[in-house]
């Protein structure tokens, strides 16, 4: 059996190695496919653009797209920061003031059982067509997500781990931070993990619909002057950012939740 744990060791690495040959090997099969259908069938670019047209389109126009990759990815993570913030403190309230829920989980779903782009008319009225409308965009989209995933972590201890907290003595708050925290620090990251691709997303969607820049803004200044390569090329850059924030809060959690 003394050889069992030096074993897994190894094999983890193998196994993490394996799984990216099969992505990377996957992605090349894609593009090659997506190149050889578009290429061999003549697709116009409004039906589908040759992968290579799209990568020649984005780096001739790299310029404009890094800078609005810049604003799209600044909103994103703002928004997602802020919402982050909101979702784990009323998640904290409820917890530390359980008759708080029969108020807050009901208001928290009524609010986001609307689709969050429902709300972009008005959070562009309020805020004005600048960064702080998609910072409260994102931040409405993550918040909901982070709340959910947290309060759920805070709810799965076992009742007798809090029962042997309190005959010595601990508080709620002793509770919170010593029990309830690291229980549900994997089910919070995996809402952190999922709301990455969500603010990416709100904040493309809301900067098409009044922006002075960013990713969105450039799809929808290309699909009026019916350029649709540059509209692929915005969307490939817009996949690249959020694929980079989602593999960036992926690893700090592994760093973080290091038992998991």
């Amino acid at each position: 059996m003394s050889g069992s744990a030096p074993d897994t060791v190894i094999a983890a690495p193998r196994a993490n190695s394996r799984t990216l040959q099969r992505g990377v090997l996957g992605i090349v099969l894609f593009i090659l496919a997506w190149e050889g259908i578009a290429r061999g069938f003549h697709l116009p670019a409004y039906t589908l653009p040759a992968v290579s047209d799209i990568l020649a389109s984005i780096w001739t126009k790299r310029q404009i797209l890094l800078t609005a990759a810049g604003f799209t990815i600044t909103e994103a993570v703002v928004g997602y920061v802020i919402g982050a913030l909101i979702g784990v403190a009323l998640a904290v309230v409820i917890t530390l003031v359980p008759m708080t829920r029969a108020v807050l989980l009901p208001a928290a779903t009524a609010i986001n059982s609307v689709p969050v782009v429902a709300y972009s008319p008005l959070i562009l009225l309020w805020f004005g067509i600048g960064m702080p409308s998609k910072f409260v965009m994102v931040a409405l989209a993550v918040s909901f997500t982070v709340f959910l995933s947290t309060l759920a972590g805070f709810d799965r201890v076992d009742r007798r781990s809090v029962d042997l907290l309190r005959s010595f003595g601990a508080g709620r708050l002793a509770i919170l931070w010593r029990l309830r925290l690291p229980t549900a620090l994997p089910l919070m990251a995996a809402g952190l993990r999922v709301s990455t691709v969500r603010s990416i997303i709100v904040a493309i969607v809301t900067e098409m619909l009044g922006a002075y820049g960013g990713l969105g803004w450039v799809i929808y200044q290309a699909v009026l002057q019916i350029d649709f390569v540059q509209v692929w090329g915005a969307i490939f850059v817009a996949s690249a950012a959020s694929l980079a924030f989602f593999g960036l809060i992926g690893f700090a959690e592994r760093r973080i939740i290091f038992w998991k």
